[in-house]
């Protein structure tokens, strides 16, 4: 096989379809796209996105973070000092309101009722988790 006349990218075209005759190549699968799925809710991960019935939902920053930190461990109970230190990366002086506020804009952008949630849970005196939504 001359190369002598190609361009280079024609000389590797040639090159690696003389290889591929020789080496039995396997297609290459996409890693696993993470994901976190609940009924009628999902969290794209890698695209930072979130879909409620299929829908986008545009969350801010403090939003999302929230959402991920939360759906990352359902059932599990975290305080709102927990919750401002990990999402806003900060001290909790007086975060109290900064994470209720944050956690009634995402019901209102993510559950079918914010008045009776699904999804984000106020357990009293202690602080938010998330529920599966079943």
């Amino acid at each position: 096989m001359s190369f002598e006349y190609l361009t280079e990218e024609k000389a590797v075209e040639k090159a690696i379809a003389a290889l591929a005759d020789i080496i039995p190549l396997e297609a290459i699968q996409p890693p696993h796209s993470p994901a976190l799925t609940f009924p009628g809710l999902e969290i794209r991960l890698h695209q930072r996105r979130v879909l409620k019935d299929g829908a986008d939902i545009p969350l801010t920053r403090l939003e999302y973070g929230t959402l991920c930190y939360l759906a990352a461990s359902p059932g599990q109970v975290f305080t709102k000092a927990q919750i401002f230190e990990s999402v806003w990366s900060m001290e909790s002086e007086s975060c109290q309101s900064n994470v209720a506020n944050v956690i009634c804009n995402l019901r209102k952008k993510i559950e079918p009722d914010s008045g009776k949630p699904t999804y984000i849970k106020t357990v009293l005196g202690v602080g938010y988790k998330f529920a599966s939504g079943e």
